[in-house]
């Protein structure tokens, strides 16, 4: 179902990422990946936004979006999530 990806339980994952997290050139400090979830064959990571105030995306929100994104296409390719 899956092709040639490698399944890994929900806690590696996360270690995985955050690990691809701290050491990428964009990582700001409190950028973390705090759940994964399987959508067909895509991992879909999800954390802190960092909205300002009142509700509205800060520039950092804008970052972390872009870091889930990188997650879900480097990771996808190598990882499914086991069951």
């Amino acid at each position: 179902m899956y092709g040639n990806t490698t399944p890994l339980d929900r806690h590696s994952l996360l270690i995985e990422a955050n690990r691809i997290i701290r050491a990428h050139d964009e990582y700001m400090h409190g950028m973390e990946a705090t759940e994964v979830e399987q959508k067909g064959g895509v991992l879909i990571f999800r954390g802190e936004f960092f909205l300002d105030q009142d509700g509205v995306p800060t520039r950092k929100t804008t970052a972390v979006f872009n870091m889930f994104k990188h997650l879900a296409v480097v990771l996808s390719e190598k990882y499914h999530l086991e069951d």
